[in-house]
């Protein structure tokens, strides 16, 4: 594998780090307190083409790949992990779904508008007893002669209350369990029957909007089913190699924002006459953050490189996901005690950092998913 960059990707990477730093940057902490979602900057990311850089041309991509979208979405992260989120909303979640298993129809009437922000996207799978275990889901799609009807609840949903459309997983034949679910895109703003409520009482991401979708006999068009009735299953499990990739590629950031932030204070902060940088007990921590985050970034770039070579690597996804979620906690914590009780205050950025990296070892499948994917396959136990 040769990591080398083209210059296309250091352009698409230094095009991304300039718009954290001179967009993002002057207002996150401001935001974060007060729980401010601003869609222009996600339409500016749109517009800029950062969504699109791993869709195909035909579509409004530049098709540069999945690896320079991990790129531009670890720079994004190290400044804010709620605008890394619209990466996952956008193309990574919904854009590759619709990509892989939808219909010309859907392809051309979705594709471009997610690419430019010109609507914002979500995916619906967890419940409120549905989690890890997807099969479990209860919400369900009646097929009537003109439509589907859909009842059900989703709930931890990134995006609900903002997004246009979502990929909405449930089940149209429950006897058949998980063979029996299907995936629809629903209009989520103009559906009869569909509610958002905005879930608030969150440790972190407090710029990223989640919530809360309530299907009550809302009717779908036949043709928003992605791919045949009974796909579902197999459709999500794919969108959560994409999405956990993506996951992982945050977490890298998130542990390199903690890090950039440690080291700085380290600098400047004086104890005993000389820089807390000076003593060897710090030297460590920050031998140990920088090294785990950059093996954590190599997993995450073998991983999309591989994506990119068109190989399906469920194993390589969930070991990039699992380590740098653990990673990006332990250097967001560790910043923490290298801020002493700075770290503890709302006024530097280390305990944003630590709520926000605590994230990823929850969604997309929790560390433990992780550790038991990884281990099925190490064991010979998957394939």
């Amino acid at each position: 594998m040769d990591f080398r960059l083209s210059e296309e990707q250091i352009a698409m990477r230094d095009l991304a780090r300039d718009f954290a730093e001179k967009e993002i940057a002057p207002i996150v902490e401001e935001d974060e307190k007060h729980h401010k979602f601003r869609p222009e900057i996600v339409k500016k990311m749109g517009e800029l083409g950062f969504f699109g850089v791993n869709m195909p041309e035909e579509y409004g991509g530049t098709n540069m790949g999945v690896l320079s979208s991990v790129i531009m979405t670890e720079e994004i992260t190290r400044i804010s992990p709620s605008y890394g989120l619209p990466f996952n909303m956008q193309t990574f979640g919904p854009g590759f779904v619709i990509l892989n298993y939808g219909s010309e129809e859907q392809k051309q009437k979705y594709l471009p508008a997610l690419i430019n922000a010109d609507i914002f996207g979500c995916f619906a799978i967890t419940e409120p007893g549905s989690g890890s275990d997807v099969a479990s889901m209860k919400t369900t799609a009646e097929e009537r002669d003109d439509c589907f009807v859909l009842n059900g609840q989703k709930t931890w949903i990134s995006n609900a209350q903002v997004a246009d459309i979502g990929v909405v997983y449930a089940y149209t034949d429950k006897a058949a369990r998980a063979k029996g679910i299907s995936a629809f895109i629903v209009d989520l703003k103009n559906t009869p029957g569909v509610t958002t409520v905005p879930i608030e009482s969150k440790v972190g991401l407090f710029s990223a909007p989640t919530g809360e979708i309530i299907f009550e006999d809302a009717k779908i068009p036949k043709d928003a089913l992605v791919g045949q009735r009974g796909d579902g299953f197999k459709i999500c499990m794919t969108q959560l190699d994409n999405t956990r990739l993506s996951c992982a590629a945050r977490a890298v950031g998130v542990g390199r924002g903690a890090i950039e932030a440690a080291v700085k204070y380290a600098n400047e902060r004086t104890q005993f006459g000389v820089p807390i940088s000076d003593f060897q007990m710090i030297q460590d921590q920050i031998a140990q953050m920088y090294v785990e985050n950059e093996a954590a970034r190599l997993l995450v770039w073998r991983a999309a490189y591989n994506r990119d070579q068109g190989a399906k690597n469920t194993l390589e996804v969930s070991t990039a996901k699992y380590f740098a979620a653990e990673a990006a906690v332990k250097a967001a914590g560790e910043a923490i005690k290298i801020f002493g009780s700075y770290g503890f205050s709302t006024e530097y950025p280390a305990e944003r950092f630590f709520r926000d990296s605590k994230s990823f070892q929850i969604v997309e499948g929790t560390s433990n998913v992780q550790k038991m994917i990884i281990a099925g396959f190490v064991l010979g136990k998957r394939k």
